[in-house]
This record gives structure tokens, sequence and C-alpha cells, in this order.
């Protein structure tokens, strides 16, 4: 009986994950209703290429047209045009490789060779970036082309189609991309934002609970310690974010809208971004110095200290998870917030460096981690007062005494 229910239920999984999804899509602008909108408006630019490729030039490979039109369709009007540009120039130089050496060599195996070095060497230059590779591709195709036309006008207007139909395909594509929801990514910036704030969130959470309870066991510290130095992918894929924000808005139609002009100076972001990387490369040297502790040291007693350090973390770690929400649309509410969270971890590091000098701890000792630790609650304190800081000017007052987004990012 279990057996049979198996299947059943299988399906009704299934069939509530597609729901779920589905639902996002209408009632969500996150990744779903972009993979939505792009398989459309790739639908519709390759159907466009290819009625104009078959039924108006009546061409021999009218493929190459909805081809060109997809390969282009990417996540921003920027990347469009500039692949656009890129892939054209690569199909454009293949082509002319294989003509020039197709009428100098003839249509035989010397002749490909030729072919294939030459693209393959000119598809390898950084002008091309990512569409080096088209540069064989098209010189192959054309070669093809070449060999099998009877005459040499017709291998002549063979080749030269190739090209035409190259860029009828990448203008509809761009033109649909550009005139069919135009994809505006910024909130790709405030993600980033919330990415890194997150991390620093989360360490900081799980270490202040832990050093109340005396000093860590080494397999804790160690942990934390690489965990610390994986955000360095998490600060990459933050960076990339910020990028493709920065790249939607360029030749993008929709940022002259009046509800996203607020949103396109991506200055704030990238100030604040910087002070969270900064912040997580701190707490990788505050972890490292966590995991050189001695626990074996009994003649000092660095139980208070160890709590009031535990305090400044949890002090951090919780203006961390108020920048984890970042929304330019409640900035003020936000910076207001972190404000008082702020001044509450400035005190609590005060009381670190207070406990460190009552306790008589060795600070100057540099085989052992107190002075260390107390440098870096400074220095991680100094990020945090200046992602503090790139709030405010941010969002900075109008003559009318109100805050308006974006007023200090000019």
């Amino acid at each position: 009986m279990a057996a049979g229910r198996g299947p059943a239920v299988g399906l009704s999984e299934r069939l509530a994950r597609v729901r779920r999804w589905s639902w996002r899509v209408f009632h969500y602008p996150g990744s779903e209703r972009h993979s939505v909108l792009l398989v459309l408006k790739s639908t519709l630019a390759a159907t466009l290429a290819w009625v104009v490729s078959y039924y108006a030039l009546d061409a021999q490979s009218p493929a190459f047209a909805p081809f060109a039109a997809v390969v282009i369709m990417y996540v921003t009007v920027y990347q469009s045009v500039a692949q656009s540009l890129r892939y054209v120039g690569a199909v454009a130089a293949g082509v002319a490789v294989q003509a020039v050496l197709g009428f100098l060599v003839g249509p035989d195996l010397l002749a490909f060779v030729l072919v294939a070095v030459i693209a393959l060497a000119i598809g390898r230059s950084r002008v091309l970036g990512v569409q080096g590779p088209q540069v064989a591709t098209a010189a192959f195709f054309a070669f093809s082309a070449y060999v099998s036309a009877g005459d040499n006008m017709t291998r002549i207007s063979q080749l030269g189609q190739i090209v035409l139909l190259v860029l009828i395909g990448c203008v509809i594509g761009t033109a649909v991309n550009v005139t069919i929801a135009p994809p505006l990514r910024y909130r790709s910036a405030e993600y980033s934002v919330r990415l890194l704030a997150r991390a620093l969130h989360d360490l900081t959470a799980d270490i202040h609970p832990v050093l109340r309870d005396g000093a860590p066991d080494p397999e804790t510290t160690a942990t934390w310690h690489e965990r610390a130095k994986q955000t360095d992918d998490l600060i990459a894929q933050a960076r990339a974010g910020l990028r493709t924000a920065r790249e939607s808005v360029r030749f993008n139609p929709r940022r002259r809208l009046r509800r996203h002009r607020g949103h396109l100076n991506f200055q704030g972001y990238a100030r604040a971004l910087t002070a969270l990387e900064r912040s997580l490369s701190q707490l990788v040297s505050l972890t490292r110095s966590l995991d050189q502790w001695r626990q074996e040291e009994s003649e000092y007693d660095y139980g208070h200290f160890l709590d009031r350090y535990a305090a400044f973390l949890e002090a951090i770690s919780e203006v961390a998870w108020v920048l984890s929400t970042l929304d330019e649309k409640e900035l003020g509410r936000l910076t207001a917030n972190v404000d008082g969270l702020v001044r509450d971890a400035q005190q609590r590091r005060r009381e670190v460096a207070e406990a460190a000098e009552t306790e008589a701890l060795p600070l100057a000792d540099p085989i052992r981690p107190y002075g260390a630790l107390v440098v870096e609650a400074t220095r991680l304190m100094e990020e945090i007062q200046y992602t503090s800081d790139t709030l405010h000017n941010w969002y900075g007052p109008d003559v009318s005494g109100e805050a308006t987004p974006g007023a200090g990012a000019s």
C-alpha cells in the first residue's frame, strides 16, 4: 500500500512546487519572473529573425539569424549591445579569413587547416571576449558554404549572407531586449549589501555565545576561522551583483522612469559594500587570533575579558542583522536603527579595552592573542562606524528637513 502511494505523493509534490514557482512568477519580481521573461523575449526575437531571414530574404541558411538573436539576449541591455558588437565582429572576422584563404588556396584540406589556425588565433583576442570562439565557428560554417557552392559569385553571395543574417539577428535581439521589459537590475546592488551583512551577522552570532562560556576549544575556533576565510567567495558574488546593477542602467530606457530614479546612483551601495568587505576581512584576523588562543594559560583571569568581547560581538551581529534587511525605500528608519546599535557597539568596544587593562592582560606579548583581539575589535568597530556614516551620507536631509534617499550619494 505504502509503495503504491509513492508515485502519487511524488507527483503531488512536483505539482506543488510548480504551483509555488508559478505564484512567484506572477506575484514577485524575482529570478523566476526574470527567467520567464528571458525565455519569452528570446522566443519572440528568434521568431522575428526567422521570419525575416526565411520569408523575407529567402536565405539558404536562415538559422544564423535566430541563433544570433538568442545568443545576445543577455541579462542587461548594456551586455546585449556590447556582445552584439563583439559577436558580429567575430563572425565577420571568421568569414573574412575563409574568404581570403578560400580564394587564394582553394577549397582543399590545406585551406581548412590554415583557416582553423588563423581563426582560432584571432578568437583568443581579448577584444572579442567571450565571443572569441565564434570566429572559428563562423569560419568553419563559411568553409562548408564555400565548398558546397558551384562558382565564385555564389560563394561570395553565401559568405556575405552569413554576416548579414548574423547582423539581422543581433539587431532584432537587441531591439527586443531594449523595447520589451528591458531588465533593470538595480536591486542586485541592494542584495549584495544584504549578502555580506548576513554573512557578518551569522558568524558573529555564532561566536559570541561560545565566548561567554569561556575560551573555546581549538576545533571550534578553527571552524570559525575557516568560515571567515570562505567569505571571499561571497565578496566576489556581491561585487558581481553591484556590477550587474550598474550595467543594467546603461542604454536602458527604463532608467528615466520617475520610480527608478532614486535607486540609480550606486555610490551608496558601493561604499557600504566596501565597508562590509573590510569588516569581514577584520573578522578573518579576529578569528585567527581566537584560533591561536592558549587554553592552558591559567595565570590570567580572562573570563571577564571574554564576556565583554562576547558582548561586543553580539552588538556587531545586531548591527549586521539590520544591514541585512537593507531597503532603500526605508533607508531613514534603517539609518536610525543602525545609529543606536552602533553607539551601543562603541560602548561595548570600550568595555573590552577596559577589561583588558583591569585584568592586566599581556597586551604587548606577540605570542598571546589579547593585544591582537583588542586591536581587531577597534578596527572592526571603525568599519562598522564607517558603514553607519555611509548611511548618513546616503540619506541626506533636503531643504524641507525631510530625508531624501540618494541625496548624499551624488
